[in-house]
């Protein structure tokens, strides 16, 4: 694989969110330390949008690592197409609560002891639901009421609702406006400016252990960021691409012609993949 031809230990451009490639741009850093302050000023409810690929669970996912499992108590919970019940189910199971009545009281009783419990011992007890945007309003009306658990002076337990720029017109219902109106913390990531996807190409071949310089041209990344528009999946998905082409010309660099083939591949698919989509919704339309 390309791999050793580049003197890759891994791959660095996989879409799998992994912490151990993030690279903070001046956006990620913004909105990590809001997620941060947050956190720590036990704000209640915080809520972090962005399109699909900024790198929304990248980012959180690097959060819970950076947390002091001494002094924090987290769980991450992705799906989101669930009922209130069920997401009772989830957060309990995620935070090891064992409830005594397998129903929404039984686990509500139980998660309400264990933040009592996490609390007296000077713990901050941290829930993030990723893709957030498709909790249906019953869901979310269950989340508010869990954020209702809490001491004379403090919340026992903080809650990020993390999902796609849809999340925010979910919050502005009118049935959910005692919800939204306890957002006190709001984060959005938009796609990263060319200098930031520069350094992000060259943070990511660094991390995966090559040594060869400028694998990636300037030119070559000034194309990759016109087509991403400096969405961090869509610049991992051009870069990959590319490596695979130079690695099976036996070319140690990725050349401006090189990044234009691939792009113009890639645009290509999504044509036709939107063209068959179009297709597939006409005849199962009937029409």
């Amino acid at each position: 694989m390309y791999c050793d031809f580049f003197g890759f230990t891994e791959k660095p451009f996989t879409i799998t969110p992994n912490p151990h490639f993030i690279f903070l741009s001046s956006i990620h850093r913004e909105a990590y330390a809001r997620l941060l302050y947050g956190v720590d000023s036990h704000a209640g409810f915080i809520a972090l949008t962005g399109e699909v690929g900024t790198g929304k669970t990248t980012l959180l996912r690097t959060l819970l690592t950076q947390l002091d499992p001494e002094k924090y108590k987290s769980a991450l919970i992705f799906n989101s197409c669930v009922s209130a019940e069920q997401l009772l189910a989830s957060i309990c199971r995620e935070f090891g609560v064992a409830a005594g009545e397998q129903t929404r009281l039984g686990h509500l009783d139980a998660l309400n002891i264990f933040l009592i419990e996490q609390n007296s011992a000077g713990r901050t007890v941290l829930l993030v639901i990723d893709e957030a945007q498709n909790l249906e309003p019953e869901v979310l009306e269950q989340v508010r009421m869990i954020s209702n658990l809490e001491t004379e002076r403090d919340k026992l337990i903080q809650i990020i609702l993390a999902g796609q720029p849809e999340l925010n017109a979910v919050l502005k219902r009118h049935d959910l406006r005692q919800l939204n109106q306890r957002i006190s913390v709001r984060c959005r990531l938009a796609p990263m400016k060319v200098d930031d996807v520069s350094q992000y190409i060259h943070h990511r071949v660094k991390v995966a252990g090559s040594r060869i310089p400028d694998i990636f041209s300037p030119a070559a990344i000034r194309k990759i960021y016109r087509f991403s528009h400096g969405i961090p999946r869509l610049i991992n998905v051009a870069c990959e691409q590319a490596l695979v082409l130079a690695w099976t010309r036996e070319i140690r660099s990725v050349s401006p012609s090189m990044a234009t083939e691939i792009i113009l591949e890639l645009q290509q698919d999504h044509e036709r993949e939107g063209f068959w989509h179009h297709i597939s919704r006409w005849l199962f339309a009937g029409k």
